[in-house]
């Protein structure tokens, strides 16, 4: 199949209409031509405000933010009794993201398994356990697939990670945690801006953010946000991808507000690299390890190709001063169309079979939730209550003859030169439906200002049925269960809170990958538990939070070619983190993950490591202001990831890496816009080491990258 024309050149019209924004973007950034621009402008220009950047917040854990935790209602992350991590647009922008594992990079407890511009581009571990790419992802809490998806960041206000108690807030989910993208919404004061961006080796991005309101006393509220991605990437594949978002809302009457998202994205890439299993393997030493910047290990014919759309709607009605009640509906549908190549690893030479996977993939989200969330008083006890009711329905369709075959040999040290064309007459069958219906009730009891204690449970009836390719019924999985939650909270002053909170979750069982022997089904649902025991503090120079946990989870793992469920996995762990700003110019921040991760009650591997799961990492981050330059901000931030097991087996260790990457930020005014560049070096000393991916999956990972933007506000 020959792809789509538009991975070709860049059209010319585009790049003579951007021409004069890159000539305006250069010249802004040197001081001594500003200074000029200053010392000629009139008596208005020299009225204008000095540009300056301030390290007020930055680096800090957010802990004051206001959040919507699904059935725990809204509170800040300092009064939410898990372990959080909230990522802002600003962060995302100075961190030049490209991939999940780079939102969450200075989070000890989460591990990079995601690859760029690939399928495995939103695969993360939290606290040893893999993000569930059926369920570990939302989008204003509204549910999504997030497989093979790279979503556009810049459109997103902030990114959260709630990690242990997606069962109760959400309903199925890994209990590592959920990641819930918060979009860009309508604001009070208009928002105009402008951005072009340059990523190595030659990816060319622009994006617009526009918003604001209008009508009588400003009735309606518009955020729209467009970008587009175009170039070569760093292993000299192809991609282009276009992106848009809009919200709107309109207030109908003084209690009454109506909103509605939208989020449509297409992205085209071609020649990734390929995934490397090992279940062949002899022995059990790896080959060393390949740069993953070079075109070595892809053969001819691979691409990815995705389309995805969310849209949701609502309405959110004040009943009182004390109460609110909500309304909410969302769909969302993930298509893949792809040809990817598996290096199965013969040996420890770098000889491999090369075998590619040709397929279509869809799946479909349709959800509707009611909530209710208000204060109430018994005598001396104020109580925060929240109150709902959900419906979702899964689709999942996959190829009905999909090509998976060896087309030939190769080494990983030499050009890959085999190849194969995608089919074009792939057709899709509902091979699987998904329901879910549930109740939810927390209460959190307020006993004094200092004590409080939160109660909660879901009710959740799921059922799950299995289709073959002609449409007949092949197997029903059906099944309620309560998943109930409690935490204990003690604040001995307003800006700390000390908990301890036991949780349990309901996930999906495991989807055999394709080189496992039951691939085509999928495995039963599984119940796991977590105890932690944590602390936060929030002060006006530093914030500090610790958490011990212990989660336990049925495990699952390849066994004789097979993914299995087998005995349970215990994790516990001891998490740290913490941010200083010692003067107004520097900002330190760091954290810390220690687990023992380990799988017990089986038959095969008890004792033994989880794969996956690192027994520790760290990570460091520091900005300095540069006092000599107004506006100027440099930064530097290291991560370190422990040795990791493959597989449950435990005879294939991956060796331990430290990560560096460096950036800038630098904010003037160019006549009357106010204009930022950034500059960021991801991997800068080229480490190579290899990544893992998935139980005996592993990448080599990402190269250098260099990249570049530049933004005004006009």
């Amino acid at each position: 199949m020959t792809l789509h024309s538009s991975l070709g050149a860049r059209p010319r019209a585009m790049r003579r209409a951007l021409r004069p924004v890159f000539v305006t973007m250069a010249l802004a950034g040197s001081p001594l031509l500003a200074q000029a621009q200053a010392a000629t402008s009139g008596a208005d220009d020299k009225q204008l405000p000095v540009v300056t950047v301030s390290a007020e917040g930055e680096g800090k854990q957010h802990l004051q933010t206001q959040s919507s935790a699904g059935a725990l209602g809204s509170r800040t992350l300092l009064d939410t009794p898990f372990s959080v991590t909230s990522v802002t647009a600003a962060e995302l922008a100075d961190k030049q993201i490209n991939k999940l594992g780079d939102i969450f990079y200075n989070d000890a407890s989460v591990s990079d398994n995601s690859g760029g511009y690939s399928a495995w581009a939103s695969y993360i571990t939290i606290r040893g356990l893999p993000a569930d790419w059926q369920n570990s992802f939302r989008i204003d809490g509204k549910p999504f697939l997030s497989y093979a998806l790279t979503l556009p960041y810049d459109h997103f206000e902030r990114i959260d990670l709630l990690k242990g108690s997606s069962g109760f807030m959400y309903g199925f989910g890994t209990p590592g945690g959920v990641i819930n993208y918060i979009t860009k919404k309508p604001t009070e004061t208009p928002v105009r801006s402008v951005s072009v961006g340059y990523t190595s080796n030659n990816i060319w991005s622009e994006h617009i953010d526009l918003g604001g309101r209008f009508g009588n006393d400003q009735m309606f509220g518009y955020r729209l946000n467009a970008t587009h991605d175009q170039g070569e990437t760093f292993n000299q594949g192809r991609i282009r991808r276009d992106s848009v978002s809009l919200a709107l809302d309109a207030r109908l009457t003084r209690d009454l507000t109506w909103d509605f998202e939208a989020i449509w994205q297409n992205s085209n890439s071609t020649d990734q690299t390929p995934s490397i299993v090992t279940s062949s393997l002899t022995g059990s030493r790896l080959p060393s390890v390949v740069s993953g910047g070079d075109k070595t290990l892809v053969g001819a014919g691979q691409h990815l190709d995705t389309n995805f759309q969310l849209y949701q709607t609502g309405l959110n009605y004040r009943i009182n001063p004390d109460w609110k009640a909500q309304l909410s509906y969302s769909h969302s549908t993930s298509k893949r169309f792809r040809n990817e190549g598996i290096a199965m690893l013969t040996d420890a030479a770098g000889n491999y079979q090369d075998w590619r996977s040709d397929s279509r993939e869809g799946h479909v989200f349709d959800q509707w939730q009611a909530m209710l969330e208000g204060n109430a008083r018994t005598g001396t006890i104020d109580h925060q209550l929240v109150l709902g009711a959900s419906s979702q329905k899964q689709v999942n369709d996959y190829s009905i003859a999909q090509y998976y075959q060896q087309i030939g040999t190769g080494n990983l040290y030499t050009q890959n030169t085999n190849g194969h064309d995608s089919s074009t007459d792939l057709q899709t069958y509902h091979s699987g439906i998904i329901t879910q219906q549930a109740l939810f009730a927390s209460d959190t009891i307020n006993f004094s200002q200092a004590w409080s204690v939160l109660a909660g449970g879901r009710y959740n009836q799921f059922r799950q049925d299995s289709f073959s390719t002609a449409g007949a019924l092949t197997s029903r999985y059906d099944k309620s269960a309560f998943t109930p939650t409690v935490a204990l909270m003690f604040k001995p002053e307003p800006s700390t809170t000390l908990y301890t909170s036991y949780v349990e979750s309901l996930e999906q069982g495991g989807v055999p990958a394709i080189t496992n022997s039951n691939y085509g089904t999928q495995l039963n649902p599984l119940k796991s538990k977590q105890y932690e025991i944590g602390a936060k503090t929030d002060r006006q120079r530093w914030s500090a939070t610790a958490a011990l946990f212990r989660i336990e989870r049925a495990s699952e793992y390849t066994l004789n070619n097979a993914l299995v469920q087998d005995g349970q996995s215990n994790y516990q762990g001891l998490e740290l983190g913490a941010a200083y700003r010692p003067t107004p110019q520097w900002q330190l921040a760091g954290s810390l993950m220690l687990l023992d991760a380990t799988y017990d009650k089986g038959n095969t591997y008890n004792g033994n490591r989880v794969a996956g799961a690192p027994r520790n990492m760290a990570t460091a981050q520091v900005s300095y202001l540069v006092p000599q330059l107004a506006g100027l901000k440099l930064m530097a931030d290291a991560k370190y990831t422990g040795n990791t097991m493959l597989r449950a087996a435990n005879d294939i260790e991956l060796a331990s890496y430290t990560l560096l990457n460096l950036g800038a930020s630098y904010t003037t005014r160019i006549g009357k816009y106010d204009t930022t560049f950034r500059a960021a070096v991801n991997n800068v000393l080229d480490k190579r080491y290899w990544q893992y991916q998935y139980e005996n999956y592993i990448k080599p990972g990402d190269p250098r990258t260099f990249s570049l933007t530049a933004k005004v506000d006009f």
